[in-house]
């Protein structure tokens, strides 16, 4: 403060050099163009006086508390005045300090240092954020390109900041042998800690504290985004809720996807569907759960079912794996374009030969696929209870070549971790168990079932397909030293726009059923397969 005048704090080389209202870098255009109406419009990259006068006005404006002017900064002044005139009555943030740095085009960090005041408790707020700024539709003229996340970085389009009594008690989270489980020992529960508190905080028997929070909009729900604690101003008085996690398997599993950003898995017992270990190795999402990923070839156990039960396939039989087939107008093919001549089903399974199933196509159904994940696997009913908020699987009924993509886990089909765990133990134990991570008992919730299951025949001959493809098929190597009862099928799915596939492996020993999956990490026996098999010898 000079005066009675607020200013922004600047910090980096060449941003505090240019004025703060007016003036100065506001006087250095861009380059000009005329409009259909005559009017010069502004337009050409942005100088970097621009860039920097922009972002002035606006963080200028915003500590002082003009939100009209610094609504007025951005390209869209409503959403902007609704979340900064929210930011002081709603979530009570007060003495703002913004200190901006150095631009790197037109990118501007800045720094927000403010206070959180409710009622007689005041609690000090800090933290980065940043904002873009863009030239304005239809004048060219420079403003800050707006988004909840200029505001805040946890913020999404349509959240908002509120401070007040929590939306639910804070929650005391117990492993299956009753410790608590806290971020600290496992630093990947983050998300499932918040869905946890979200869905038991008003039944575990506490009271609610004073926090400030991130309440999330209409789009954020719809994506299955629970809101978040940013600042505790008073602690509430945690209820308890047992889940089902064991607390070696889980921090095995967290030692598996550490430093790994992209990588997710999944730990089941498969007779139950109880849920041992979850991780994720980016913390900020719950890919393991909440993913909407395609499965690749991991999707070929549903569909191998499948063409067994419809007698299109046999373990031993002779099956077609040609380098090519043609469906719809596509042209697949597989890995390195390798075919299997005189081959059995069984060496096209253990070896993901995407020809061998493509290939039947043309006898099934546009709603096969669909009905067989949906009957037996328990998947694409978007109706699991686990506990805490989850993606249930996708298989949707498709036609000509979007349906052949789907037999090998592309097209529309989407899954995640949990699904992919629940489709190995759903085989290893004959049936179908909705996965569960808080038992129906605390809360009397019901558990999807599916509607059948599979014939003893088929499922002889799934559990032998796996079971081959563990020892001598692509999830041979990563599966080395696991031993007993087991078995795997790995899966690359290929994502536009990605260098590398993402890497599938799921797997089953003894009463273990695992998945993983590392995105953009290539072949599955190479990324998430050893991911996966060290939690199932771990698992003993």
């Amino acid at each position: 403060m000079i005066g009675s005048v607020a200013a922004v704090v600047v910090a980096g080389a060449g941003f505090g050099a240019y004025a703060m209202y007016g003036g100065g870098a506001g006087t250095e255009d861009g380059a000009r163009t005329t409009s259909a109406a005559g009017e010069e419009m502004k337009s050409g990259p942005l100088t970097a006086a621009e860039v920097t006068s922009a972002a002035q006005r606006f963080l200028t404006a915003w500590q002082r508390g003009d939100v009209a002017g610094a609504a007025a900064a951005t390209d869209d002044a409503e959403a902007a005045k609704a979340l900064l005139t929210g930011y002081a009555k709603d979530a009570r943030v007060k003495d703002v300090t913004l200190t901006a740095g150095a631009p790197a085009g037109a990118k501007v960090p800045f720094a927000v240092k403010a206070a959180v005041a409710y009622e007689k408790t005041t609690k000090p707020l800090a933290y980065d954020s940043a904002l873009t700024v863009v030239r304005r539709a239809g004048d060219g003229e420079p403003r800050v390109d707006w988004h909840a996340a200029v505001v805040h970085p946890e913020l999404k389009d349509g959240d908002k900041l509120v401070t007040g009594e929590a939306g639910a008690p804070p929650v005391e989270a117990l492993d299956r042998d009753g410790a608590e489980i806290t971020t600290a020992k496992y630093p990947s529960l983050g998300t499932v800690l918040d869905g946890l508190r979200e869905k038991y905080g008003e039944k575990a028997g506490g009271t609610p504290g004073i926090e400030l929070r991130v309440v999330r909009g209409k789009e954020s729900k719809a994506a299955k985004a629970s809101d978040k604690t940013l600042l505790e101003l008073s602690e509430g008085t945690p209820g308890t809720v047992k889940t089902t996690l064991d607390p070696a398997l889980q921090a095995a599993a967290e030692k598996q996807v550490a430093g790994k950003a992209r990588a997710s898995v999944v730990l089941l017992r498969a007779s139950t569907g109880e849920v041992l270990a979850v991780a994720n190795g980016g913390h900020g999402f719950n890919t393991a759960f909440q993913g909407s990923l395609a499965p690749g070839s991991t999707m070929k156990v549903i569909t191998a079912s499948m063409l067994i039960e419809k007698n299109l396939a046999s373990t031993d039989k002779k099956h077609p794996c040609p380098k090519y087939f043609s469906y719809g107008g596509w042209k697949f093919q597989n890995d390195d374009k390798f075919e299997i001549k005189d081959g059995t089903f069984k060496a096209s399974f253990a070896r993901s030969c995407n020809t061998a199933f493509i290939s039947q196509a043309p006898e099934l159904a546009n709603d096969d696929l669909t009905k067989q994940a949906k009957e037996v696997f328990g998947l694409s009913m978007n109706n699991w209870s686990v506990g805490v908020p989850t993606f249930d699987g996708s298989v949707p009924v498709q036609s000509a070549a979007p349906m052949a993509a789907s037999l090998i886990g592309q097209g529309g089909v989407r899954m995640n971790p949990l699904n992919m765990a629940s489709v190995s133990a759903t085989v290893k134990s004959g049936s179908f168990h909705q996965p569960y991570l808080v038992a129906p008992s605390v809360d009397g919730r019901g558990l999807a079932t599916a509607s059948r299951t599979m014939s003893s025949s088929t499922l002889a001959q799934l559990r032998e397909l796996m079971s081959y493809t563990a020892t001598a098929g692509t999830a041979a190597e990563a599966m080395a030293g696991v031993g007993g009862d087991a078995g795997a099928k790995t899966g690359s799915a290929e994502v536009d726009g990605q260098e590398k596939p993402n890497g599938w492996f799921t797997a089953y020993k003894g009463d273990v059923a695992a998945a993983g999956v590392v995105q953009q990490g290539g072949h599955g026996s190479e990324s998430a397969g050893p991911i996966v098999a060290a939690l199932l010898k771990n698992a003993g």
